[in-house]
């Protein structure tokens, strides 16, 4: 079967009526989970964008607190689980300032967690690269947030 492309698919779509769009979307949340959530985020969470970072920081909370750590390979295979998570969360905001806070707050999780990161080289590397991505992403924003966000990535880094 051969993909169509996204110009081709726009098209298509502005040729159908209001009730074909509706059936088309509710069929293409019902084949999978990430269609769903970014549906739920587009039609229910899109105008609080404070509520959905809030939201996702608890979700972050609670992953957290069921990491096993009994050891170091535990430790690494949850800590990227909630990383891929994060990044799935920030791809359905597309919001530059989403994107940094929830980063670092993923960071301050990782660095105040015990058994301590640093004594593991992976889990050093994880947040190290974190840290340089968000050095870059902070470069991007408007200058009073870039102030604020650096402030909070220089504390972090300490």
């Amino acid at each position: 079967m051969h993909t169509e492309t996204i110009s081709n698919i726009k098209k298509e779509l502005q040729h159908r009526s209001h009730e074909e769009l509706t059936n088309l979307c509710l069929r293409l949340a019902r084949f999978k989970k990430e269609n769903k959530e970014l549906l739920t985020y587009l039609l229910f969470e899109s105008h609080d964008e404070q509520g959905y970072i809030d939201a996702v920081k608890m979700d972050m909370d609670s992953q957290f607190e069921q990491i096993n750590t009994n050891s170091y390979f535990y430790i690494k295979k949850s800590v990227r689980k909630i990383l891929r998570s994060v990044q799935k969360y920030i791809r359905y905001s597309l919001k530059k300032e989403t994107e940094v806070e929830l980063l670092l707050y993923f960071c301050h999780k990782l660095k105040d967690f015990s058994p301590s990161i640093f004594e593991n080289v992976t889990l050093n590397n994880l947040f190290e690269r974190q840290i340089n991505g968000l050095k870059k992403k902070i470069s991007v924003l408007h200058e009073d947030l870039q102030y604020d966000y650096t402030l909070e990535l220089e504390a972090l880094s300490e």
